[in-house]
């Protein structure tokens, strides 16, 4: 789903071909903070989990999330969403933190009923190939201990 048309814009990588995406996928998976959730025997979500170190070990931060398009809208991304606060709440995570597109407005309502609130935003945060001009982004925070 990494490349599906929908959801490629909003991750970290440009389009390319499957065989030069197996590699970027190995090393996202031997990293060992990468989680897969699979229905019917495909992938049907996934995201990331990096826990800063030392004196930040107390944040992380939620990345490369994202839910195949046939299984939008059915209650996999709150799922998705509970267990990965729960995961880094169980590794000590005070501060969980991510970074959505402004014109991505559907993942910002979701992050939001998720209790995560804007912080920042970090302008001309990074490129796209094939487009002009930089893209910025913002920084969703939500504490896991406060209510």
């Amino acid at each position: 789903i990494y490349m599906h048309a929908t959801v490629i814009p909003c991750l970290e990588h440009d389009p390319m071909e499957l065989d030069a995406f197996r590699a970027v996928f190995a090393k996202l998976l031997a990293a060992g903070n990468f989680f897969v959730e699979e229905r019917n025997g495909a992938v049907a979500g996934f995201y990331r989990i990096t826990q800063y170190e030392g004196r930040a070990s107390h944040v992380a931060e939620l990345g490369t999330f994202a839910i195949h398009p046939d299984w939008q809208g059915r209650g996999l991304a709150r799922k998705m969403m509970a267990g990965a606060l729960a995961a880094m709440k169980a590794a000590g995570v005070i501060r969980a933190q991510l970074l959505v597109e402004p014109e991505n407005a559907r993942a910002i309502a979701f992050y939001a009923r998720m209790g995560f609130h804007q912080e920042s935003i970090q302008r001309r945060a990074y490129r796209r190939s094939g487009e002009p001009g930089e893209i910025d982004d913002i920084v969703m925070v939500r504490f896991l201990d406060e209510g």
